[in-house]
């Protein structure tokens, strides 16, 4: 028999660097929630159109390969599935041009510290007990 996954119940990182990707698995682990990892935009979008019923809180660096950064991935997201807790993440500020982050994603610059990370995902289990 299998097991069976409380809605809103996973972490999904969205993060190329692998080293950066299993830092923040590793660190997501620490809470409630079960923790999912892609490597690109468009994985993350197939994991969502196939679960994003259990998906409560998106971790996801702007820069990322293939054709859409993180940017259009939250955009996307929040359009969507509005109720995932959304942090978009980066090695830089973002630039006047890229200001188009939606009002309901907070942005988180690298290094990141671990404490807001864990923060914002508990934020995001506790919303998802209430559903």
């Amino acid at each position: 028999m299998g097991q069976r996954i409380e809605p809103y119940r996973i972490a999904l990182i969205v993060e190329d660097d692998f080293e950066v990707r299993g830092l923040a698995a590793a660190l997501l682990e620490e809470t409630d929630l079960k923790v999912v990892e892609a490597s690109s935009a468009e994985e993350a979008l197939d994991y969502l159109r196939l679960h994003s019923d259990e998906v409560a809180f998106l971790f996801a660096d702007v820069r990322l390969p293939c054709l859409m950064d993180g940017l259009d991935l939250v955009r996307t997201v929040r359009l969507k599935w509005p109720w995932v807790r959304t942090v978009l993440t980066s090695g830089r500020p973002l630039d006047q041009q890229e200001g188009g982050v939606p009002r309901d994603v907070r942005f988180m610059q690298k290094p990141w510290r671990a404490l807001e990370v864990l923060m914002e995902a508990e934020k995001a289990a506790q919303a998802s007990r209430r559903n």
